[in-house]
């Protein structure tokens, strides 16, 4: 009966899995080649494949294929028990969500994207306020949908970070926003290094071509996938076999597509390194946002940003950009990409005070969901917090609480998995350097197999086999903590 049962169940999670891939072809499209004019079709044709995968995952036939499974018990081999155990948690999310309420969603979060796009490029915070006051209503109502302890908030972690808890990151947050500010403080009360030499105009197509052969050296398939420009760099899988990511280009800076394409990158190595069994399963996806990042920001910041990467690239980006960089050192490449400037974009912030940014981004969602703050204090708040934590005065929203795209997708809950990704790499990395000793010099000669052959093992294949804190737990013996990351700025610095 359970054979029967394992058999239906991977073919109606299939189906399912085969439309979530459908919407998210029609969202990578919409952000990369849709014309404007396209955005309230796809919106309905969004919210009807919404609905229609809610509608076949939500049935009593799948509840009463995990009940017959789970009810095995030891009958079934380890991967089984893993594919059923995750199988059944999506199911018990997706059956508090009633299908009225995940179409609506899907088709706010459509417009809210679009009105975004366009508040931003006004700089008019209240031209995308009704919409984001939609959507916070619609997030606490799916809060209570999903059910919590402590803060309602906590709902809308787990959807992200599952066994983290708003207290718990509250904690983590603090001492890395005190150790982080006390770094920042330190460095820019030192000799600045002389960034001259990187006011210049950059070719774009040269650009693109570098970030290219990176992408491929470092592992990137692309028979299995393939890189675009977008306004906003992400990482789109449709399976293992079709893993797309964007960047973006900027003819004023050297750096910010590589950035972009490497941090992608990263996540893409990791769609890619999930295993063939478990292809059109729920295996075949991280546990976690904050585990997902670690890898874009190991790959990104602490290899794409190290000295021995520059020391084997710097030569071979002269050949992209004839005469620019003949002047240029390994160690200015270095400096010049590993630069602390507090600057007012997240997504163009250093290491150094990127996770400011985020600290930021934690409290106003947290103060959203739980009610003290309201959606119309949001510029007010953000500018004030801001000034606190990065020292600057923000001149307008689009500088400001208009920069990012998340709230648009309603994904609150999402922005403190970036800081927490920092915190898991670094914890990954002091592991990877105990297990590799050669790896800085194979860093530098361009090999990075032996470093991807470490992710394969210990984190990439086992999907969602572990959750996040496991699978860092499992390959370097603690759990997670901010000083190690502390620790890491400190020796880079």
């Amino acid at each position: 009966m359970s054979e029967t049962a394992l058999k239906t169940l991977n073919e109606r999670m299939g189906e399912v899995l085969d439309l979530h891939a459908a919407l998210h072809l029609l969202e990578w499209d919409q952000e990369v080649f849709m014309p404007p004019r396209g955005a309230e079709a796809r919106g309905e044709q969004l919210a009807t494949l919404s609905a229609l995968a809610h509608r076949l995952f939500a049935t009593d036939e799948m509840g009463g294929l995990l009940d017959t499974l789970l009810a095995a018990g030891d009958q079934i081999d380890p991967d089984t028990a893993a594919l059923v155990r995750e199988t059944h948690y999506d199911y018990e999310k997706a059956t508090k969500l009633p299908e009225e309420f995940v179409e609506r969603l899907a088709r706010e979060c459509s417009r809210a994207y679009e009105t975004w796009h366009k508040a931003r490029k006004a700089s008019d915070f209240a031209m995308y306020q009704p919409h984001l006051e939609t959507l916070v209503d619609l997030l606490k109502q799916k809060a209570d949908y999903l059910g919590y302890e402590g803060t309602p908030y906590n709902a809308l972690i787990e959807e992200y970070e599952r066994g983290m808890t708003a207290d718990q990151i509250d904690a983590l947050f603090a001492e890395v926003a005190a150790g982080q500010r006390d770094i920042v403080a330190r460095i820019m009360a030192a000799e600045q290094p002389d960034l001259g030499w990187c006011d210049q105009r950059w070719d774009v197509q040269q650009q693109n071509a570098f970030t290219v052969r990176v992408l491929k050296d470092i592992g990137y398939d692309f028979d299995r996938g393939r890189q675009d420009p977008s306004v906003h760099p992400f990482t789109t899988n449709f399976d293992l076999h079709d893993v797309r990511i964007t960047t973006r280009f900027d003819e004023k800076n050297l750096f910010s597509a590589l950035a972009g394409s490497i941090h992608e990158g990263g996540h893409a190595l990791y769609e890619q390194g999930y295993q063939e069994k478990d292809r059109r399963t729920v295996l075949a996806a991280a546990p976690s946002l904050g585990i997902h990042e670690s890898q874009s920001l190991l790959w990104e910041n602490m290899i794409g940003g190290s000295l021995p990467f520059w020391q084997h690239y710097l030569p071979i980006l002269r050949e992209f950009h004839p005469g620019q960089l003949d002047a240029v050192s390994p160690e200015q490449a270095y400096a010049a990409l590993n630069a602390v400037k507090p600057s007012y974009i997240r997504v163009d912030a250093d290491e150094c005070t990127y996770n400011l940014h985020i600290v930021l981004r934690f409290e106003i969602e947290r103060a959203l969901i739980e009610g003290t703050l309201t959606v119309a204090e949001i510029p007010e708040f953000w500018n004030a917090t801001f000034k606190k934590y990065i020292g600057l005065d923000v001149p307008d929203d689009a500088h400001g609480c208009l920069q990012d795209i998340h709230w648009s997708h309603a994904s609150m809950g999402y922005f403190p998995t970036y800081a927490l990704g920092h915190l898991y790499a670094a914890q990954l990395l002091e592991q990877i350097e105990a297990d590799v000793p050669e790896l800085w010099a194979q860093v530098g000669t361009g090999d990075f197999a032996p470093l991807l052959g470490w992710l394969r093992e210990h984190v990439h294949h086992c999907g969602r086999r572990k959750l996040p804190g496991d699978i860092v737990k499992d390959a370097t013996g603690k759990d997670i903590a901010a000083k190690p990351y502390l620790d890491y700025l400190e020796k880079k610095y």
